[in-house]
């Protein structure tokens, strides 16, 4: 009996190791995949430096500059990103040539705006061609931005994360949450794949704005009256019209008191009535005042 105790605890305690042999395992390698071997990391930081240039200038024409400048982009192996052209109206004025026309003096001012990417390597060169197409150069200004740490740090980060995807996906079950884990780590890896391949775009291609414009132009071209007194006849035609109208008018108030005979008659016989009752009284007051200064005498 004592040797079937013994026999069952020797059991046990092999179990037990085994478990916690197992426990340590897993522990062991959950460490290695939250915390990569940094000493086998590469760390060599490549050169990435983003360009970006602004330009300011006059020219002789704004459309034909457009047009070339759109030409040396692509011959440089560039593209135009935005452009736009626009006039502002600085002053105008109409001055009259005929009576049915006038003389449109316009003075404008015509500015051009245009950004384009072109590669790196030949920024000096082009920013140079366009020196030779401006009259001259208002200002003109260059940016260098460092970006070699931050796509060192997502190159690291990415590799990491490419590791820990590895070793949750070996270690995760249909049941396990490691799944969201690794679909998380997943999204972030894209993010900082995305972030280098943006900044390798920028560093391969420069962001250059131009800002170009030239002198007022004044433009005359003959456009319509658009004066309606002009159009009117002259002082002794409109007095003439203004006649016969005026006839014309008279005639019409003599027919328009023919339509109305019977109200006429009627206010000539209401008139004469008022003025036969207002005499009456006045007689009337008369007497009285008559007769009383008799009697007091």
């Amino acid at each position: 009996m004592k040797r079937n105790i013994i026999a069952i605890a020797i059991i046990l305690t092999i179990f037990g190791c085994q478990n916690a042999n197992k426990s340590n395992e897993s522990v062991a390698s959950t460490q290695e995949m939250v915390i990569p071997d940094a000493a086998t990391a590469d760390t060599t930081a490549t050169e990435k430096i983003v360009k970006t240039a602004d330009m300011r200038f006059r020219v002789k024409d704004v459309q034909s500059t457009k047009e070339k400048l759109s030409q040396t982009i692509k011959n440089q192996g560039g593209t135009v990103s935005e452009f736009s052209i626009q006039s502002v109206i600085q002053e105008t004025e109409k001055v009259k040539q005929s009576t049915d026309s006038l003389k449109e003096i316009t003075s404008y001012k015509t500015e051009g705006y245009l950004v384009a990417k072109v590669p790196s390597e030949k920024l000096d060169e082009f920013t140079n061609t366009i020196a030779k197409m401006a009259v001259f150069v208002d200002n003109q200004s260059l940016k260098m931005d460092d970006q070699s740490i931050s796509y060192l740090t997502n190159k690291l980060k990415v590799d990491n994360r490419r590791e820990a995807v590895d070793r949750i996906n070996k270690l995760a079950t249909k049941k396990s949450p490691n799944v969201e884990t690794s679909l998380v780590i997943k999204d972030d890896y894209i993010d900082k794949k995305m972030q280098n391949m943006l900044i390798d775009s920028r560093v391969k291609y420069s962001t250059i704005t131009l800002n170009f414009y030239q002198d007022n132009t004044i433009k005359t071209m003959v456009v319509a009256n658009d004066n309606i007194y002009d159009y009117k006849p002259d002082f002794g035609n409109r007095l003439r019209l203004g006649i016969v109208n005026g006839w014309t008018i008279f005639k019409e108030i003599i027919l328009a008191l023919a339509n109305l005979w019977m109200l006429v008659l009627v206010g000539i016989g209401v008139f004469f009535t008022i003025r036969y009752f207002i005499r009456k009284d006045k007689i009337t007051r008369d007497l009285a005042t008559k007769n009383l200064v008799d009697s007091r005498k």
